[in-house]
């Protein structure tokens, strides 16, 4: 007899974990700038998150190194290629004694505005 309302098939289906395992939600907004950073950024660019790519890479690595997601090579999530003109500078300021690192924030005109 089959199940009570479910298709005899149904019931061998196995479910499969994301491929890239799962990770916790930012409930403490530590990268919300960041997040807020990049949908603003689709809505300039009409959903065209090819032109976002840079705010995408700073949004993972907020992630990352916050510990809301595992380590990975930016090449592996396909932003390899994107360079943040930020850290770039940062890079080579810190190479210089007396300076200080800065980390790459979004600017404050982004965390104001509302989605």
């Amino acid at each position: 007899m089959s199940s009570f309302g479910a298709p005899g098939f149904a019931l061998s289906n196995k479910v499969a974990p994301p491929q890239r395992g799962s990770f916790p939600l930012d409930h403490d907004g530590e990268c919300k700038a960041f997040m807020l950073a990049y949908l603003k950024c689709l809505k300039i660019h009409g959903s065209n998150n090819g032109e976002c790519r840079l705010e995408s890479k700073r949004y993972l690595e907020c992630r990352m190194d916050n510990g809301l997601m595992t380590r990975d090579d930016m090449a592996n999530l396909g932003l390899g290629d994107v360079v943040d003109p930020e850290s770039s500078s940062t890079k080579t300021a810190s190479s210089t004694p007396n300076s200080t690192t800065q980390s790459s924030t979004p600017p404050t005109e982004e965390l104001t505005t509302r989605i």
